[in-house]
C-alpha cells in the first residue's frame, strides 16, 4: 500500500480528525472516503463534447414540463417564509 504525504493547515486537520471520528473513523479512513466520493461525483458527470451537444442539452431542458417562467426572488423568499412558519415550533 502506498503512503501519501498531506500537508494542511492544524485547523483543518482538526475538524477533519473530529469528524472522521464522529463517523467512526480513522483519518486516513475518512480522507480515502472522502476521496472516493470525490471520483465518483466527477465520473457521473458527462461533460459535453461539442455546442451542439449543448444545445440539445437545453432543448430537452426546455421540453419538460413545469412552470412558464422562473419565480423572481421575491416570490422564492415567500416560499421559504412560508415553509419557516410551518416547521416553527406552535409557542
Amino acid at each position: 500500500m502506498a503512503r501519501v504525504q498531506l500537508v494542511i493547515p492544524d485547523k483543518d486537520r482538526d475538524r477533519f480528525v473530529r469528524q472522521a471520528q464522529s463517523e467512526g473513523m480513522t483519518l486516513s479512513e475518512w480522507l480515502r472516503a472522502a476521496a472516493h466520493r470525490r471520483l465518483e461525483e466527477q465520473q457521473r458527470s458527462y461533460p459535453f463534447k461539442s455546442p451542439a451537444d449543448l444545445k440539445e442539452f437545453f432543448r430537452a431542458c426546455d421540453a419538460l414540463e413545469g412552470p412558464e417562467r422562473e419565480p423572481d426572488w421575491q416570490e422564492h423568499l415567500a416560499v421559504i417564509d412560508e415553509s419557516r412558519k410551518r416547521d416553527a415550533p406552535k409557542t
